[in-house]
This record gives C-alpha cells, structure tokens and sequence, in this order.
C-alpha cells in the first residue's frame, strides 16, 4: 500500500534500505535538479563533512547512502538517493533527503514528486509514500524534501518541503557543512598613491576595494558612530581621507556568493 503524504506528515518504515527517487518532468526552462542527503546526529547536525551526499561527493564513506544514476523514465527525470538505514552508525538519528535546482527557481520546476521504495523491492514497484513536493514562494532553491528519522528501534519517513532561496550552499551550512569560500580580494587591492604633500599615513585595510587617488584635507567634523553591516558588503568610502585619530571603520559584514 502506498501512502499518499501531505506536508508534515510521517509514516512508519519496515524496511530495512529504502530508496528516495525525486521525479520531476523535464522541459525548455525547467532547471536541472539534483538529490543530495545529509546524515545528521541527534543534535541535528553532521558529524562532519563527510556526512554530505551529493554530486561532488555521491557516496558516505560507509557506503550506506549513496546517490544513483539520473534516468530518464517515461516523461520524466529521476535523481535517487538509497540508505541502508538498518545498517547505519547509531550516532545517526536522521537522513535528510533534499532537492537543489541548477539553472531557476523551483517555480520553474513541474510535478516534483518524492517516491520512497523498499530498496529491497524490484525496479519500478509500488512505492511506500508519495510526496507531491511544493515550493512556498517560488524562489527557493534548494528544498528539503522529507528526512527519514529514528523512532524507537524503527524507522519514519516525515513529508517535509522545506526551502532555501540560497542554494545547495545555504541548506549544507544550515545543517554544519563547511563551505569553503573565496578569499577576500583586500589583500590583493593597490594600495593608494601617495602625494607629496599629504602626510605619511599607514594604509587601511581596503575591504576589497580599490582605494581612491583623491586626497582631502581631513575633516573637522567627528564621524558618526558606525551603523550594523547586517552581514552585508558596504559600500566603498568616496575618496581617501586623511584619517581622524579617533576614527575608526565599522567592520564589514562577510561576503557571499551563490552557489
């Protein structure tokens, strides 16, 4: 019997292995979408980054999780993912099991479906839940499916739909991945030219921008007290002042980038 799911809906699991096929139906401007999972401890987190199932990375060390082939069936693509749930480490109390798109927005993606299989049951056989997944607003990225979780000595299958406007990235850190990013470009900045006439002052750290070849006398006001960054890049200053002993640069927010 095949459990038809709604969001926020669970269903015990007997078997053993289970295998997650995403389907959804390809098109012209349908982005591309991938199957990762993440197996995460009793704190919700990965162990560690080995704990990432996805393209770059689509076997566990413990080859328990695994991701499969793409395969086209009928009018449809599928991305799958298996876990041997009987098999896996006791500090592993859930596997969640996501979708990323490649190329748009999940509003672009049409009848995106989870289909949780008996790993054990012959291809193509009855499914044991069906999730017709559904973005909430339409700009989400990356969505968490459903996540296959302990419950005493058994297993669950909980229908999820969680989404990301970040990306593969922003679900992975959300969940403990590190993510290596690009080095800031402050250090590979100019620093300013010098005048002759200006006083010999050490170089500020330019925050990745190149500094500006304007120099002003300095001003006789005090500046305001630095504003919260929010964690977003600032604006570069209009020109190069020379500084005010008591002025200080507020701190810039992190740069991010998608994926």
């Amino acid at each position: 019997m095949t459990h038809a799911m709604l969001k926020g809906s669970n269903v015990p699991l007997d078997a053993t292995a289970v295998r997650a096929v995403l389907r959804w139906t390809p098109g012209a401007a349908v982005p591309d979408v991938d199957a990762s999972a993440l197996l995460l401890g009793g704190d919700g987190r990965v162990r560690s980054d080995e704990d990432f199932v996805f393209y770059n990375q689509p076997r566990h060390p413990s080859g328990l999780v695994r991701r499969l082939p793409k395969k086209h069936v009928g009018d449809h693509l599928t991305d799958t993912v298996e876990a041997d749930l009987a098999a896996l480490d006791p500090s592993v109390d859930q596997v969640v099991i996501a979708a990323s798109s490649d190329g748009g927005t999940f509003e672009h993606v049409r009848d995106l479906r989870i289909l949780l299989h008996d790993a054990a049951a012959p291809a193509g056989g009855e499914p044991l839940a069906v999730f017709d997944v559904k973005p909430e607003t339409g700009e989400e990225t990356a969505i968490i499916c459903g996540e296959l979780y302990r419950r005493g000595d058994g297993w669950k299958f909980r229908a999820v739909a969680q989404g990301y406007p970040t990306g593969l990235v922003g679900l992975a850190t959300a969940f403990g991945i590190s993510v290596e990013e690009a080095e800031a470009e402050a250090s590979a900045a100019p620093a300013a030219p010098a005048e002759p006439s200006a006083p010999d002052v050490q170089a500020a750290p330019s925050y990745g921008y190149p500094p500006s070849d304007v120099t002003q006398p300095a001003p006789a006001y005090v500046p305001a007290p630095p504003q919260p960054s929010y964690g977003y890049p600032q604006p570069a200053a209009a020109a190069a002042y020379a500084p005010d002993p008591s002025f200080r640069l507020p701190p810039m927010g992190p740069q991010f980038q998608r994926p």
